[in-house]
């Protein structure tokens, strides 16, 4: 059975260490009995559900799409007619390329919070090798 340290756990929730240490206190999250402790697998992935079927994104906007990123916009490179918009949504950094006007008419800006909505035909799953 796989299973995670704290920091793992952490990295792959897009939380601190800290708040996963809380979460095992709380009881919301089961260690193992090892030390170091560790969080079993399918305990992790069932909290990763639950913490993305809890509301927050901004906004009333209905979608189609399911692969939905709340993040911060990191980086905005404009060049003419296009634009590159970097967006940190915990451990992952969704980039979008679209059109200057665009990114003029939401009023992106470094800082501000965005939703990048993914919807695509072909996902790469990949994992680490063992």
């Amino acid at each position: 059975m796989t299973s995670f340290r704290i920091a793992q756990a952490a990295r792959l929730l897009g939380v601190s260490d800290d708040t996963v240490r809380r979460w095992v206190d709380q009881g919301a999250l089961p260690v193992t009995g090892t030390t170091p402790a560790e969080i079993p697998g399918e305990a992790l992935a069932a909290h990763a559900l639950a913490l993305a079927a809890e509301p927050g994104d901004p906004g009333d906007t209905l979608s189609s799409a399911r692969n939905r990123f709340t993040g911060i916009v990191t980086r905005i490179q404009a060049d003419g007619v296009m634009a590159q918009v970097d967006i940190q949504s915990g451990p992952h950094r969704v980039v979008s390329l679209l059109s200057a006007e665009a990114v003029r008419e939401l009023g992106l800006e470094v800082g501000a919070v965005a939703v990048a909505s993914v919807k695509a035909t072909n996902v790469v799953i990949e994992i680490p090798r063992p």
